[in-house]
């Protein structure tokens, strides 16, 4: 009967295990521990470690899709961001157009008369306030329906309503300082995919877009009735919106160094900077979700507020 000498039973026994080792390493590789966790490099294009920083965890800090391995290559990503934002890339600069003024517009489809007109417009200039809008209807020359008809038609947008208006579940959207000092209302969100902002008087293509970019979700954006518009805003602004940091930076480099602070202070699994107007709108969250931008968990945000002599 064959045996196997001591020698060929060490090579067996090498080969098995070199076998086992394989395979071990095939199910680590593939299914024990995600693939993505053993390949991921630093998203600093300019990062100098060489390789993998194993002692930093690579879920987070994740910021627009890409992990960094040090707060180095952190604040380079952070700067990236604000140079881009700074330029006006991803800015909503809507084309200057000319539009009807709104009397004349409510004029010319016979909803008022021209005496209604000038009588409004004297105590519109007497008063130095108020819309036109405002005072045909304080005049009761027009109701309130047909003045938001014709904004509707003035800007090209939709007329909305509040009606299945959450304010609590619609807090998580944006920070309570932009729902308060750009007069708007997100409305709704439909299968998390499309949103809707409601205006008082005229859309903010601006705040459209910035929350387009942050949400990943389409928004839409549209007037609503002054009633129902300010019982919305009321109503929106009592609820417990997601914390926020407030800080002003008088220089672009000063804003990348604060950002990327809070940044790797806070370690989120996804984040997002865009700009809103005046202000840099960083917002994090606790682990990576589904979608451009989006992220589940807690989420915060950080408001960085452009000095004037650098706005542009």
């Amino acid at each position: 009967m064959p045996f196997l000498s001591r020698r060929s039973a060490m090579q067996d026994e090498s080969g098995d295990r070199a076998a086992l080792i394989a395979n071990t390493e095939e199910r680590v590789g593939r299914r024990l521990i995600p693939r993505d966790r053993w390949i991921d490099t630093c998203a600093n294009p300019n990062c100098r470690s060489g390789w993998l920083h194993l002692w930093r965890s690579h879920a987070a800090p994740i910021f627009e899709g890409g992990w960094t391995c040090s707060a180095e290559c952190t604040h380079a990503r952070v700067a990236a961001a604000v140079a881009r934002e700074v330029q006006g890339r991803g800015t909503a600069r809507e084309a200057h157009r000319h539009r009807v003024p709104l009397g004349l517009l409510m004029l010319e489809k016979g909803w008022i008369t021209s005496v209604q007109l000038r009588k409004a417009l004297d105590a519109q200039k007497a008063a130095g306030t108020g819309r036109i809008g405002e005072w045909l209807i304080r005049q009761r020359a027009i109701s309130e329906e047909y003045v938001t008809r014709a904004l509707g038609l003035q800007w090209s947008c939709p007329v909305l309503s509040s009606e299945h208006h959450d304010p609590a579940a619609m807090a998580a959207t944006m920070p309570r300082l932009f729902v308060d000092a750009f007069g708007v209302v997100p409305l709704r969100m439909m299968s998390n995919q499309l949103l809707y902002l409601g205006f008082e008087a005229a859309p903010d293509p601006v705040l459209a877009l910035a929350v387009e970019r942050i949400s990943g979700a389409r928004v839409e954006t549209g007037i609503v009735a002054g009633n129902d518009f300010k019982s919305a805003h009321r109503q929106m602004l009592v609820q417990t919106f997601p914390g926020v940091e407030l800080i002003e930076a008088v220089s672009p480099s000063a804003a990348a160094y604060s950002l990327a602070r809070s940044f790797e202070r806070a370690r989120p699994g996804a984040g997002r900077l865009v700009r809103v107007h005046e202000c840099l709108w960083l917002r994090m969250w606790e682990r990576a979700g589904n979608g451009q931008g989006q992220g589940t968990g807690w989420v915060r945000d950080v408001i960085c507020s452009l000095a004037a002599d650098w706005r542009q």
